[in-house]
This record gives structure tokens, C-alpha cells and sequence, in this order.
């Protein structure tokens, strides 16, 4: 992970970079618009968007003003977007891929998500992504805020196993198991949230780390999150920050400040729990 546009081979013989910009809570229009084409520019190569944002016609301008200031091509862009709960079941999954390709002005998607493990609907979904997939509709398929219980029930069924699970992950809820999990079962690990929302930017373990190396709080806990394995999708939509989570690649973390880091976990989300959702 020496470059911004590195990236890992996922089980579907996807090129899926490490670094990517989430939108969530983004508004639709200019802001989302401004920033999806600032971090192409900055050479950000992977965008996350989903269904639910409601930004993904925006996101869609964002991309094509950044692939013309830019030069590069669609292909040179890995584009995510994720099957909202409502949308759970196998025809109105497929009705919701059509329908968040066309928002996006995109002919297909680079990975489609199942956003949440809705109960007795997900399994359904899967063998509609399967269906995408196969038909070659998208480059791959995954999943969003599965836990171990709920992969295992998936992989039971599935004829093509997930490419990533994305999670909510960082130094207050580190997610061990889960990895190992996801490790043993050939699916790449994503942290959403990866600076908890910002709550942990004011954490004196990790102050005192960035201060020794030169580097933000923000820039440590990004780049515990490559080192530990994880991809990640940071979310901003101010330029400066969307240029500085990019600046990640040119340091190491030792094994220390890694195990300092790690020690912070408290199992604590900012977000829902998978098992206590409101579906």
C-alpha cells in the first residue's frame, strides 16, 4: 500500500483499491457533486455511494465532471452502490440495480452491495445479485453490515460467495472476530465510519502517535485501517480533508503504535447494530 491507487485482488478477480470516498450524508446537487469530482481529481479511483443517500444522480454528475477534467476513462473508476432494505427480495432487487444505474448514468456497477441482513429477505436478494452478476450486469457482488451469523447462513446458499462485507469499523470497535472470519472465507473487509464519525479525532493514544510520526489523528487511524487489513471509505466533502485522507501512503505504522491503536476498542458503535435494527 504504497500509493493511492493501490489496490486488492477481490475474489471475483476485481481490482478493488484501498482507499475510496464515502458519501453518506452527503445532500444531492452541487455538494455531493463538487466532492465526488474533487477526489478524482486528487486520484481517488473508488466511489461509494447507495441507494438510501438519495445522491447517487449527483454522484453520477460528479464522476462524469471528474472523468473529463481528468482524462481518464469509466474503467478507470470502481463505482459502489448498495440494495435498501425496502428494495429486499429477488425482482425488486433487480428493479433497484436498474434503477440506481440509471441515477448514476452508469451502464453497470463495479460491486452492488446488500445494504442490511434483512431477515427472511436476504437470502432472496442474494440470488438476485447472483443473477446480476452472472449475466455480467456487475463486476461483483457483496455485502454491508453482515455479521458472522449471517454470512454463514449466506454462504449455505450462495452459488458465488461475497467479494467484501463493509462494516462499520474503528479503534472503539475493532472487529477482530469478524476479520478472521472474513479472512478464512476469502471476503475483503471495508470499514464505513473508520474515524467514528469523528469522534475519535480527540483521542490522546492516537494525538500522541500522530504528533511523533507528523501526520493528523485522522491520517493515523486511515492508515491502521490499510494496515490492518481493512479497505476504507473516509467521508468528506471539504477538499483540504478529502486531499489530506489521501496523503496516507508515503508512512508506516510500527507493530506498537498497530497494538496501541487496536487497544482502544471498546466494541462501541456510532451506527446501528446489525442484530437491533429497525428493518
Amino acid at each position: 500500500m504504497k500509493h493511492l491507487q493501490d489496490t486488492i485482488q477481490l475474489n471475483h478477480g476485481k481490482a478493488f483499491p484501498w482507499l475510496g470516498l464515502g458519501v453518506f450524508q452527503v445532500e444531492d446537487g452541487d455538494t455531493v457533486i463538487a466532492a465526488v469530482e474533487e477526489a478524482i481529481v486528487v486520484g481517488y479511483r473508488h466511489i461509494d455511494t447507495a441507494a438510501i443517500y438519495q445522491n447517487e444522480e449527483g454522484v453520477g454528475e460528479g464522476i462524469r465532471r471528474g472523468l473529463k477534467r481528468t482524462g481518464l476513462q469509466r474503467e478507470d473508476l470502481f463505482i459502489t452502490s448498495k440494495l435498501w432494505n425496502a428494495d429486499q427480495g429477488y425482482d425488486s432487487a433487480i428493479a433497484a440495480y436498474e434503477k440506481s444505474i440509471k441515477n448514476l448514468g452508469l451502464e453497470k456497477l463495479d460491486l452492488y452491495l446488500i445494504h442490511w441482513p434483512v431477515e427472511n429477505k436476504y437470502l432472496e436478494s442474494w440470488k438476485a445479485l447472483e443473477y446480476l452478476y452472472h449475466e455480467g450486469r456487475v463486476g461483483a457482488i457483496g455485502v454491508s453490515n453482515f455479521q458472522i451469523r449471517h454470512l454463514q447462513n449466506l454462504l449455505k446458499e450462495a452459488t458465488v460467495k461475497p467479494a467484501i462485507n463493509q462494516v462499520e469499523r474503528h479503534p472503539r470497535l475493532v472487529q477482530n472476530e469478524l476479520k478472521s472470519f472474513l479472512d478464512n472465507n476469502g471476503i475483503q473487509a471495508v470499514a464505513w465510519a473508520p474515524l467514528m464519525q469523528g469522534e475519535i479525532l480527540h483521542e490522546p493514544v492516537i494525538q500522541a502517535i500522530a504528533d511523533r510520526a507528523g501526520k493528523s489523528v485522522a491520517q493515523i487511524v486511515l492508515r491502521w485501517q490499510l494496515q490492518s487489513g481493512w479497505a476504507t471509505i473516509p467521508k468528506s466533502i471539504q477538499a483540504k480533508r478529502i486531499q489530506s485522507n489521501a496523503e496516507i501512503f508515503d508512512f508506516s505504522l510500527n507493530d506498537a503504535d498497530m497494538t496501541a491503536i487496536s487497544a482502544l476498542d471498546q466494541h462501541r458503535r456510532v451506527g446501528p447494530d446489525p442484530d437491533n435494527f429497525d428493518f
